[in-house]
C-alpha cells in the first residue's frame, strides 16, 4: 500500500495522546516506563528471542516519550518487524534515518520492513544506498526475487533499465555431453545393428571461459500498464582439444504487463537462436504469459504458459512445437534467507510426419535456497529434476527413449563492492536413458564475474 502522512496519525498517535486505549493498556505503561533506558538496549535482543510480541508492547508504551531517540527506534522497529507488526517498523526505522541518514544497517532494515507492507516501489529507493554502502546481500537477493525479470515496481513506479555484465571460467569434464565411456568400446544393443562411437562423440572434459550481456526494462504507461522487454547475449568458447563445441547464444522477449494491488499479468513475445561451430543450430519464437500474486513482502506465487515454434535449420525432422506451463512460490525468510520451488510440465510435439521419436512429453521440478553468513556473502544450493517420455521407438535403437535427468548445484554469491558479484560454483548433471547412449554424467566448476549497471 501507498504511504501516506496520515497513515502516521492513525498508526502511533494514539500511544502519543492516550486515545482509545483501555486501562490496562495504562498501567502496562506505567510499568514498563520503570524500566528506563535498559530496555532500549536489550530491546534488538528481546525481539530475535522467543517474546517479541512482549518486547514490542513494552517498547510502544514509550513510544510517545521517546520516539526520535534513535538507539529506541531502531530496538522498536527490531521488536516491531520481529513481531509482524510492519507498518510500526516503516515508522520506527524512518524516525532512526531522520536522525542518522547514513545509517547502513537502518536502510537495510526499512527496506525489508518496506517489502513486508508491499511498498515495493519504496524499498526499490532504499536498496542501492544500502548497496552502495557495502552490504547488498540481502538487498540484491530481496531485488532478485521480487523484481526478477524487470523492475516490477509498485504503483505509480518510474521506468527504468537495468543489466549486466558476466564473465566466467571453469571446468566441464564433459563438455560435448557425451555418453559414458564404456559405450565408447562399442556394444550393441540386442535387436539393433553392431554400433560404435566415434572418439569425437565420446565424453570430452575441456576448459572454458564464457561472456554474458543481460538488459531489462520497463516503460511505465500509467498507474497499471507497462511495457516490458529484456535481451541477452552469450557465447562460451573452450580449449584447444573443443574447438567444435563453442557456441553463442541470443534470446529476447518484449510485452505488455498490467498491475492491480497484488496481482501482475504480463504476456510477450519471445524469440531466440543458438549457434554451434558458428553454425546457426536452433531459431525460435513464441508467446508466454505470465501471472504473478504477491502475498506479502515475504512470499510470491508465479505461474506460466508458453509456446514455442523450434527449428533446426537443415534438419526439418527435429521441429517442434513446444507447450509447456508451471506454478513457482518464493519466500524470503525475516533472517535474509531465501527459498523457492517449482513445478512444471508439457510437451514437444514434431512437425513433421514419421518424426514422433523427436516428440516428447516432459514433466520437471526445482527446489533451492540461499543464506546469508556475511553481511557481503550468502551460500546456495539448488536441485532439479526432469523426466522425459518419447512419442515413438527410436528408428535405429527400436527402443522408446525415456530419460530421468536431475542436477544439483552449490555456490557462494559474494559481493566485494557495490554493483560487482563473484560466485564460485559446483554443478553435477546425470541423465538416465533406456538408450544406454544417452546416458551421461557431467561436473561442472566455474567462478563468475558479474557488473551490474
Amino acid at each position: 500500500m501507498p504511504r501516506q502522512t496520515a497513515a502516521i496519525g492513525v498508526d502511533w498517535l494514539p500511544y502519543q495522546k492516550g486515545v482509545d486505549m483501555p486501562a490496562d493498556s495504562f498501567r502496562r505503561q506505567r510499568a514498563v516506563l520503570a524500566l528506563g533506558a535498559g530496555l532500549c538496549a536489550s530491546g534488538c535482543a528481546l525481539a530475535q528471542a522467543d517474546a517479541p510480541a512482549e518486547t514490542f508492547e513494552q517498547l510502544a508504551a514509550q513510544e510517545a516519550d521517546r520516539a526520535g531517540d534513535p538507539d529506541f527506534d531502531s530496538a522498536l522497529g527490531h521488536a516491531a518487524y520481529a513481531s509482524g507488526h510492519f507498518p510500526r517498523a516503516v515508522f520506527a526505522w524512518e524516525r532512526v534515518l531522520l536522525v542518522q541518514p547514513d545509517n547502513v544497517a537502518a536502510q537495510l532494515a526499512l527496506g525489508r520492513a518496506l517489502f513486508a507492507v508491499g511498498d515495493k516501489r519504496a524499498a526499490l529507493a532504499v536498496s542501492p544506498a544500502v548497496r552502495e554502502q557495502g552490504i547488498p546481500v540481502d538487498a540484491a537477493v530481496a531485488m532478485d526475487q521480487f523484481l526478477v525479470s524487470y523492475d516490477r515496481a509498485d504503483y505509480h513506479g518510474a521506468s527504468s533499465a537495468k543489466g549486466f555484465v558476466e564473465l566466467a571460467a571453469g571446468h566441464d569434464s564433459n563438455a560435448n555431453v557425451g555418453p559414458d565411456s564404456a559405450l565408447g568400446r562399442g556394444a550393441g544393443l540386442p535387436g539393433t545393428p553392431a554400433w560404435t562411437l566415434a572418439p569425437e562423440a565420446q565424453a570430452r572434459s575441456a576448459n572454458f571461459g564464457s561472456a554474458l550481456l543481460a538488459v531489462r526494462g520497463r516503460q511505465v504507461l500509467d498507474a497499471g500498464w507497462s511495457l516490458v522487454g529484456a535481451a541477452a547475449v552469450g557465447g562460451r568458447r573452450h580449449g584447444t582439444q573443443a574447438r567444435a563445441l563453442d557456441n553463442s547464444q541470443f534470446d529476447a522477449n518484449a510485452g505488455v504487463a498490467w498491475r492491480r494491488e497484488r496481482h501482475e499479468f504480463i504476456v510477450s513475445g519471445v524469440a531466440g537462436a543458438y549457434w554451434l561451430d558458428g553454425a546457426r543450430l536452433r531459431s525460435l519464437g513464441g508467446v508466454q504469459g505470465e501471472w504473478i500474486y504477491r502475498f506479502d513482502g515475504f512470499g510470491q506465487w508465479g505461474s506460466f504458459v508458453q509456446w514455442l515454434d523450434m527449428r533446426y535449420p537443415g534438419q526439418g525432422l527435429r521441429n517442434v512445437e513446444r507447450s509447456i506451463g508451471g506454478v513457482s512460490y518464493s519466500l524470503l525468510l525475516r533472517n535474509g534467507a531465501l527459498a523457492y520451488g517449482s513445478l512444471y510440465g508439457g510437451r514437444e510435439s514434431p512437425g513433421a510426419d514419421g518424426a514422433e521419436h523427436f516428440g516428447h512429453r516432459l514433466v520437471g521440478w526445482q527446489l533451492g535456497g540461499q543464506v546469508p553468513v556475511l553481511p557481503s556473502l550468502a551460500l546456495y544450493a539448488a536441485l532439479s529434476g526432469e523426466k522425459r517420455r518419447y512419442g515413438a521407438a527410436d528408428p535405429f535403437f527400436a527402443v522408446q527413449r525415456r530419460d530421468r535427468q536431475w542436477s544439483a548445484a552449490l555456490g557462494a554469491s559474494w559481493v566485494p563492492a557495490p554493483n560487482w558479484r563473484v560466485t564460485p560454483q559446483w554443478l553435477h548433471v546425470q541423465n538416465d536413458s533406456t538408450m544406454p547412449v544417452l546416458q551421461y554424467r557431467r561436473r561442472v566448476f566455474s567462478v563468475t564475474v558479474r557488473r551490474e549497471f
